[in-house]
């Protein structure tokens, strides 16, 4: 039997089950595309590929399934410090509790951008990507790069605007003024008229 034939027949018999595995871990589009990846390393490897071959597919496709969540979380990390950095502006954050709280704050709002806008900031933030080279990257022009980023960049700020600390609670009417304690006698303020001539 040949490779490709014996490929073949793993492929017909381990797909569906390797599918439904990696759908249940990460849903359907994101399961078919690690399920190919699974069988593109079982083509690779097919020499060292076990009898029962299943388990060994489905350990090949928890370990990409892995490496695809460790890529997101690195991915996410890398927009909350550029949301930090928008939200800092320069400015130094001098007490740490307010720096804690903007950098829950930034995390918050970065979890509810789109994947998409994660990926520009984090090109520019953490990769140090120019706009040219982060271009090349996503495949499309400077320009359309410039736009989407700058986009995503008041996304992440009207996202932050949203969830930002609350403001400090009103404190109330003002105290009515201390009466005055001046021992001396006050002259009487005299009324002036000025006319016109």
């Amino acid at each position: 039997m040949t490779d490709a034939q014996r490929f073949r027949d793993l492929y017909e018999e381990c797909h569906p089950r390797v599918l439904a595995y990696t759908a249940s871990l990460v849903g359907r589009q994101v399961g078919e595309d690690i399920t190919s990846e699974t069988f593109t390393v079982a083509w690779r490897r097919m020499r060292d590929i076990p009898t029962p071959p299943l388990p060994w597919l489905l350990g090949v496709a928890r370990n990409l399934t892995r490496e695809l969540r460790r890529r997101d979380g690195r991915q996410y990390d890398l927009a909350a410090q550029e949301a930090q950095r928008i939200i800092t502006s320069g400015a130094q954050v001098e007490d740490v509790a307010a720096g804690v709280t903007e950098r829950a704050v930034a995390l918050q709002a970065l979890a509810g951008l789109s994947a998409a806008d994660r990926e520009l900031l984090t090109l520019v933030a953490w990769h140090g990507l120019g706009p040219r080279q982060a271009a090349r990257v996503l495949g499309c022009s400077s320009a359309t790069f410039a736009v989407r980023l700058h986009r995503a960049r008041r996304r992440l700020e009207r996202a932050v605007d949203a969830l930002g600390p609350s403001p400090e609670p009103d404190p109330g009417p003002a105290p009515a003024p201390a009466p005055d304690l001046d021992p001396r006698p006050r002259a009487p303020r005299a009324n002036v008229t000025v006319k016109e001539t």
